[in-house]
């Protein structure tokens, strides 16, 4: 059993949104076989009531209050030094004093950092294995936003952009090992940073299917008779607030034109007010859900019309292990190993949207098999043990020889 610090920047639990999942099921992975000294931030207060759980996980914690509005504002200060912003949002005096101490009072083999913006509080610290999962290249998706911006916001995205990516590179080239979501982003990365090539490698999420199952005796929250279209997640998350103003915009009118009483849920916490603004006759807006579960069990159909975002999203596989039909944008398709037309739809524009939703909408039969056949996929392909267990060998690797007056464990 190894002694692992493991640095998140944002607290990995309640797992309600797609980070946290993937970085709450590395933490359950990690301290199955390992001591675990956690380092992370809360944003959101109402994850204060959490820490005993995620305690129970760790030999320690150290979770940093984070209050965005001034994390916003110490970040302005990267215009200044030339640092990428990210950086300076998550830098703070006390968790880097409590990984200095940790270091100093326990005899830490490695460290696991998830996101390259907790990379410094480990780079600091010379000498230390360090295996980085990047999840998704962020980089890239700063220079994405910026194409849909005027300037100066387009500007400083751009920036940003830039600026992370050199980070990135950096923090590829130190690190034993860094990681991934899907090989769609390793390859993006290795064109990126052509020096990165052989250095990262896919480290695919998973869902918990066990979890994320139909139960019959689960009531719907929807009308009787309603034919409810969902979507799920973080509604302060710029890509899914992008994803429901487009689909209201350009993809609602035209399936309601068949289906006038067809109806549109977005079930997610913190709504920002231009989701608020779209509640009416054809769009519920719920806020934060006691359980998402219902909403997806008995849904007609799932969308996932995300324009922006990257990765194997966890509202799909989520969706799918609920034995759903699921739309989703073409690029979240391909970023996972499933049978386009079989497991799950796929649509580029809002008309083939609104085409392979009606075909849905029109033929539950096929709507249900497809729903049964998105779960078989994620029940043989996208367990979190199978998933995560690339990152045992990894950490053998990157860890050091264990001293003479200690055995040997090997890592399974």
């Amino acid at each position: 059993m190894a002694k692992l610090l493991y640095l998140v920047h944002r607290l990995p639990y309640p797992p309600n949104k797609g980070d946290k999942v993937r970085s709450y099921h590395l933490l359950r992975h990690l301290a199955a076989r390992h001591q675990v000294y956690l380092g992370t931030f809360v944003d959101d207060p109402d994850d204060l009531q959490h820490l005993p759980v995620v305690r129970g996980l760790c030999a320690d914690l150290c979770a940093v209050t984070l209050a965005p509005r001034s994390a916003k504002l110490r970040s302005l200060v990267g215009l200044l030094t030339g640092e990428a912003l990210t950086l300076r949002y998550y830098r703070s005096a006390a968790l880097q004093n409590w990984v200095a101490g940790v270091l100093a009072h326990q005899q830490i083999d490695a460290a696991v950092v998830f996101s390259s913006s907790m990379a410094p509080y480990a780079l600091a610290m010379p000498g230390l294995p360090m295996l980085a999962d990047l999840v998704d290249v962020d980089s890239a998706k700063w220079t994405e936003y910026a194409g849909r911006h005027r300037w100066p916001m387009s500007w400083l995205y751009q920036r940003e952009g830039e600026r992370l990516l050199a980070y990135e590179r950096s923090v590829v080239a130190q690190a034993q090992r860094s990681f991934l979501v899907t090989d769609k982003e390793v390859a993006l990365f290795g064109r990126l940073a052509p020096e990165s090539q052989g250095q990262v490698l896919a480290l695919g999420n998973g869902v918990d299917a066990d979890f994320f199952q139909p139960d019959a005796r689960r009531p719907s929250p929807f009308a009787e008779r309603e034919q409810a279209l969902v979507f799920t997640g973080a509604m302060d998350y710029w890509p899914n607030v992008d994803a429901v103003c487009w689909f209201v915009d350009q993809v609602l009118p035209l399936l309601r034109r068949r289906w006038p009483g067809l109806r549109l849920h977005i079930v997610g916490r913190s709504p920002t007010p231009a989701v608020l603004a779209l509640a009416g006759a054809a769009v519920q807006v719920t806020g934060t859900v006691p359980d998402v579960r219902p909403y997806l069990q008995h849904a007609a159909v799932v969308v996932a019309p995300l324009r922006l975002a990257r990765g194997v999203q966890n509202k799909v596989l989520e969706a799918m292990a609920m034995a759903r039909p699921v739309v989703a944008a073409v690029h979240c398709v391909e970023a996972i190993d499933a049978q386009p037309g079989t497991d799950i739809l796929a649509a580029t524009d809002a008309g083939e949207h609104a085409a392979r939703i009606g075909e849905l909408l029109a033929d539950p039969r096929r709507a249900d098999a497809i729903g049964r056949a998105g779960r078989a996929c994620v029940l043989a392909r996208y367990s979190w043990p199978a998933r995560l267990a690339g990152i045992d060998t990894e950490l053998s690797r990157a860890m050091p020889v264990p001293r003479r007056d200690e055995p040997e464990v090997m890592l399974t």
